[in-house]
């Protein structure tokens, strides 16, 4: 093993390491060395000149020196440099120390911030990971930190087991959890007086009658610091969904990264009136009404970028449930050409918008990216030429170049009955949020007849299901056949992280036990997880679509009463179709996603 001469972390420790795998060579090591000295030397004239005193020398931290030199790392293929998770990884193995990448949801923020003030924690860039039986794991920027963590010994009472976590790492999550933890710790002293405290709150009657409205105060610092927190990790963390769940003795903080939610905090439950009160104070929200659901919105800068919020509360078991979906600009409007992975399914797409009139439907889940697809199409078409119009429930995205109607029942306008409104606009494209009932489908159809281009959506698993769906929505089958020019399915997956990509072999038995028919051993890619992805291996998603036009001889058998979706699949597989799962297997064998993300988003064949 590397060690450091005397047991510290010093420069030449670091360059050894860096040596003994062939990332440098002696000369390199030796010219580090020079510039060391010399920005040493430097830092000491200028202490001498300012009078600042001998620990001005400690401004030049060696692995900072190190990172600063910007030197490529060996064998990287993404132009990737020597950096502090590098050098983490080979301090780990020099020293037989185990290496963690730390997540901020893995922590006890409570018992790290009442346990190391932030002052000594910052400095020694030291990190309270958790309990290991009776040891108490400890994250360490290098293997020679001993007299800081005797310190915590001593005040931790456990014995003491040290972990090697990446400087960035830790001065993220130091930073993080200290701003999050001290406006917990104000909100919770603020509000857990008075009989809220030891309160039973399975009594649901009693809990409701504990506190009026007007005694929680939303403008309050602490509560304005902890949304801020949870919003700004939101947004560095590629979040699309953040939950609020109230229970029984804590507030549940969850967020959706890449399409999965991740349990991220436990807060004290005396803070979540306070914190919805907020909420709904800033998306314009009654904060006096509990009983009721309620939707709003938020618009939020972040980055000299905006990104709308959209807010709904519903009342649970234990108080108000928050969900905030955050709209992003730029996620929301993508190139169609890179979304379709398949060349072929990207021209009947093409093929499908470019004719002057028709119905075309995107069918799917919720959060399959339908919306995404749909706002991303009308962009595309939305030339000075033509007028787009838009009907949603809610408005997603507001964009200058669409005409956005907003479905509210409560004044009559609703999807079926403002498309024949519409129709008095001069329309060219129309796109309707979702067909959900006769009416709509119906005026839908109606403005295909005459003239108008319609997009909208479904729900249904497949494409060929969404003809039986129109059909059980009340639709003629002739009226299907003449107005219906294509179909799409799709569902997301996520990508692979680029950045801890790795290779594995997954063997023809393997893939068999699967549901996989394979002539022979394959050689797939998943993600190892690292700091870019979170730990996931994922960083990002992608579309598996189904696209399936309208053939004249499936527009006849349908008009002959052929409806049936196992019909009308087999006759688009036999005309070219590529189903959901055979589009996934193709991003799988592309090393875009993994075996484990086709299995989960689609169903087999």
């Amino acid at each position: 093993m590397s060690q450091s001469p005397g047991g510290k972390f010093t420069l030449e420790y670091l360059l050894n390491l860096l040596l003994s795998v062939g990332f440098i060579g002696q000369k390199q090591s030796d010219a580090i060395t020079d510039d060391y000295q010399r920005s040493i030397e430097a830092a000491s004239r200028r202490t001498r000149q300012k009078n600042i005193g001998a620990d001005a020398l400690l401004i030049t931290d060696p692995l900072d020196f190190i990172i600063s030199r910007k030197i490529p790392l060996v064998g990287a293929v993404d132009g990737r440099f020597i950096d502090d998770e590098v050098l983490a990884h080979l301090m780990a193995k020099s020293s037989g120390l185990p290496y963690r990448r730390v997540e901020q949801r893995e922590l006890n923020i409570e018992f790290i911030t009442n346990l190391l003030p932030q002052s000594f924690a910052s400095r020694h860039l030291i990190l309270p990971l958790g309990f290991e039986g009776s040891n108490l794991q400890v994250g360490v920027r290098h293997p020679f930190a001993q007299n800081v963590l005797d310190d915590v010994r001593r005040v931790s009472g456990h014995p003491i087991v040290p972990v090697i976590v990446s400087q960035s790492n830790l001065k993220k999550i130091l930073s993080d959890i200290y701003a999050f933890g001290s406006s917990v710790k104000g909100a919770t002293g603020q509000f857990s007086g008075g009989s809220r405290l030891g309160v039973d709150v399975s009594n649901l009657e009693q809990y409701v009658k504990l506190k009026s409205a007007s005694e929680i105060k939303d403008d309050d610092q602490h509560i304005k610091n902890l949304i801020d927190l949870l919003f700004a990790e939101a947004f560095e963390g590629r979040v699309s969904d953040i939950h609020l769940e109230p229970k029984r003795e804590f507030l549940l903080v969850r967020m959706r990264f890449d399409g999965v939610l991740h349990d991220m905090y436990r807060l004290p439950i005396v803070i979540h009136p306070a914190i919805v009160s907020r909420i709904k104070t800033i998306s314009r929200l009654d904060i006096a009404e509990r009983r009721r659901p309620q939707d709003g919105r938020i618009k939020i800068a972040h980055k000299k970028a905006e990104a709308e919020v959209r807010v709904s509360t519903v009342p649970v078991a234990f108080g108000e449930k928050v969900v905030m979906r955050i709209l992003d600009p730029e996620a929301l409007f993508l190139d169609l050409k890179t979304m379709f992975h398949n060349a072929e399914d990207y021209k009947k797409w093409q093929d499908f918008t470019a004719q002057p009139h028709g119905i075309i439907l995107v069918t799917g889940p919720t959060g399959s990216g339908k919306t995404t697809t749909l706002y991303s199409t009308l962009r595309q078409l939305a030339t000075p030429e033509v007028n787009v119009t838009t009907i949603e429930d809610p408005i997603e995205m507001v964009h200058e170049e669409f005409n956005q109607i907003a479905v509210q029942p409560k004044v009559g306008i609703t999807f079926g009955s403002i498309i024949r409104t519409i129709l008095r606009q001069d329309p060219d494209i129309i796109m309707v949020g979702e067909m959900r009932d006769k009416e709509t489908a119906e005026n839908a159809v109606q403005a295909a007849l005459t003239g108008h281009l319609v997009l909208s959506t479904l729900h249904t698993n497949d494409a060929p299901s969404a003809v039986v769906r129109l059909v059980e929505l009340g639709l003629e089958p002739f009226l299907v056949s003449s107005t219906v020019v294509g179909i799409m399915a799709q569902r997301l997956v996520r990508r692979i992280c680029p950045n801890c990509v790795d290779e594995f072999v997954l063997t023809a038995k393997t893939a068999l036990d699967l549901g996989f028919i394979t002539h022979g051993d394959l050689t797939l890619k998943h993600g190892r997880g690292c700091e870019a992805c979170r730990d996931t291996g994922y960083l990002g998603r992608v579309a598996t679509v189904e696209v399936m036009p309208f053939s004249d001889a499936m527009k006849e058998s349908i008009l002959h009463g052929n409806q049936n979706a196992l019909t009308v699949k087999t006759m688009a597989r036999n005309e070219g179709m590529i189903t959901l799962r055979e589009n996934a297997l193709d991003l799988m064998l592309a090393g875009i996603t993994t075996i484990q993300e086709v299995l989960r988003v689609t169903s087999a064949d």
